[in-house]
């Protein structure tokens, strides 16, 4: 189920009159966002982008399916029955809702890391030079075994000059 706000933002371009793709890219930039908080993995950034369209689908977005030709029997038919869905205006009945969540969290987190935030956003974690692994990126693969895991996550990362500098100033501050 698409969040509240994704939707409101799509409506939103609705209303201005913009394009049904720009509407749906809406539900793509969900998508990739939840990957990237680790929600849910994917395989690839294509298949974030084919669930937030098959989502703006379901929402009601007047995204038409792909041409014959253009992509497989198989997924031509799945978005077509998502646009249908999505033009009769019923809701998603929660049990289908829960299955799907749930089929999306049993996907491999590992593949996710192609679509992980940028280098900077970790440096929210720091304390002491040192990063908790669920700001590394450890977490994500719960394979790794614990000592594997404890020795990644005791090592300190190397970091350009400009940004220990920028840490030490915080730190004499206080805003670490």
């Amino acid at each position: 189920m698409p969040e509240k706000q994704t939707l409101e933002r799509a409506r939103r371009d609705e209303r201005q009159g913009k394009a049904p793709s720009t509407q749906a890219g809406e539900f793509v930039r969900e998508e990739i966002h939840h990957i990237r908080e680790g929600k849910h993995g994917a395989a690839s950034a294509k298949q974030a982008i084919a669930i937030g369209l098959s989502k703006a689908r379901r929402a009601g977005v007047k995204l038409r399916p792909p041409a014959k030709g253009r992509v497989s029997e198989k997924t031509r038919r799945s978005a077509a029955s998502a646009y249908r869905k999505g033009q009769r205006g019923i809701p998603t009945s929660p049990k289908r809702s829960q299955a799907r969540s749930k089929a999306l969290r049993r996907e491999g987190r590992a593949h996710s890391l192609g679509l992980s935030a940028s280098r900077g956003a970790g440096l929210n974690c720091n304390k002491d030079g040192v990063r908790a692994a669920s700001c590394r990126g450890v977490a994500l693969f719960p394979s790794l075994n614990l000592a594997r895991s404890l020795l990644v996550i005791r090592r300190a990362p190397a970091r350009p000059r400009a940004q220990r500098q920028e840490l030490h100033r915080a730190a004499e501050f206080g805003w670490t």
